[in-house]
C-alpha cells in the first residue's frame, strides 16, 4: 500500500519548524526525522498525516554534546551514531552496548534516538534507557521550551506527555560517575524483533557493596519504569547470585505484565526475572 496524500514542509529552523507544526497539528501534523515507525504505519494507512514537518534539514539537531555533566543528544541523532562511544564516561560504553540491540543495522541508520522517544513503543532500548538514568525529554513549541523528566513522559502505550503542537528536540542523560557498573539485557524471539522484556541496570560499588542501584524494566508493561523494589532489594548488598536473584525476584512480582493473544501475564513476568538477573550478572562481569 502506499500513503495517504500529504503535504510535507521542509523548515529551516527549529523556530520554523515549531511554527509549521502549531499551525497544522490541529490536521494530525506529524513530525518527520527518521521515519522507521511513522512511515510504515502511513504505509498501512494505519496513520494518516495531513502534513508531514520533517527536521532533517535543521542545522543542529544532529548534535551529540556533553557539558561535564550531561550528554545533550538532538532529535536527528541516528542510532548508528552509537555504535562507537559518543563520550569518556561509563555513559558512552552503556549507549553502545543497548544501540547493537536496536532492530536491524538499516533500521539503526536511519532511526533515531528522539523519534524513539517520541513513539514510545514498551519495547523501546531508548525508551527503557532514558526511564532508567531519570533522563529529561526537551520539548519545543512556539510557547517555549519545556523540560519534562522521563518519568512524567511515558503515559501508556505509544503514548507521552507531549502536546501535539510540541517537537521532541533534545535528550538529556546524566553522565554516569567513572565507577558505575551497568548490564543489559533483552528477550526477542527473533534477533531484531521487538524485545517481549528487557532489563537495564546500573549501580556502584561503595566498601564491596551495592549503592545508587537502578533497575529499569521494559517491554513488560505499557511504558518502561525504575522498579524501586529490585533497587531496594540490591543497596547495601554485596554483588552476587543471591542479590542478584532477590532483586529479579521483586522486578517479577512489582511489574504488572501485560498479556496478549500469545503472551501470558505470567509468562512475561518469567521473563522479566530473567532478563534482570541476567543484566545484573553482565554487570558483574
Amino acid at each position: 500500500m502506499k500513503p495517504a496524500p500529504f503535504i510535507r514542509h521542509v523548515p529551516k529552523t527549529l523556530d520554523e519548524a515549531v511554527k509549521i507544526l502549531a499551525q497544522v497539528a490541529p490536521q494530525d501534523g506529524r513530525v518527520l526525522a527518521g521515519g522507521q515507525s511513522l512511515v510504515p504505519i502511513m504505509a498501512f494507512r494505519l496513520a494518516k498525516p495531513a502534513h508531514l514537518v520533517d527536521i532533517n534539514e535543521i542545522d543542529g539537531l544532529d548534535r551529540i554534546a556533553s557539558d561535564g555533566t550531561t550528554l545533550s543528544i538532538g532529535a536527528c541523532v541516528r542510532h548508528g551514531a552509537f555504535h562507537k562511544s559518543v563520550v569518556g564516561n561509563p555513559l558512552g560504553a552503556l549507549l553502545t552496548f543497548v544501540a547493537r540491540h536496536i532492530a536491524h543495522y538499516p533500521i539503526r541508520m536511519r532511526g533515531t534516538f528522539c523519534g524513539s522517544l517520541a513513539h514510545a513503543d514498551p519495547s523501546s532500548e531508548w525508551c527503557l534507557t532514558a526511564a532508567t538514568l531519570d533522563a529529561t525529554i526537551v520539548a519545543r513549541s512556539t510557547r517555549g521550551e519545556r523540560p519534562i523528566p522521563a518519568r512524567e513522559f511515558f503515559a501508556g502505550i505509544m503514548s507521552t506527555a507531549l502536546a501535539e503542537d510540541e517537537l521532541l528536540a533534545e535528550v538529556r542523560l546524566p553522565l554516569l560517575s567513572p565507577d558505575t557498573k551497568f548490564g543489559f539485557n533483552e528477550f526477542s524471539r527473533r534477533a531484531g524483533d521487538f524485545a517481549m522484556s528487557a532489563a537495564l541496570v546500573t549501580y556502584r560499588l561503595q566498601g564491596g557493596k551495592i549503592a545508587e542501584a537502578r533497575v529499569g524494566v521494559g517491554g513488560a508493561e505499557p511504558f518502561p519504569r525504575r522498579i524501586a523494589q529490585a533497587e531496594a532489594a540490591l543497596n547495601g548488598q554485596p554483588p552476587g547470585d543471591k542479590a542478584f536473584r532477590a532483586a529479579a525476584e521483586a522486578a517479577a512480582n512489582a511489574v504488572e505484565a501485560m498479556e496478549d493473544h500469545q503472551t501470558s501475564a505470567e509468562y512475561r513476568r518469567d521473563l522479566v526475572r530473567a532478563v534482570v538477573r541476567r543484566a545484573l550478572e553482565h554487570s558483574n562481569r
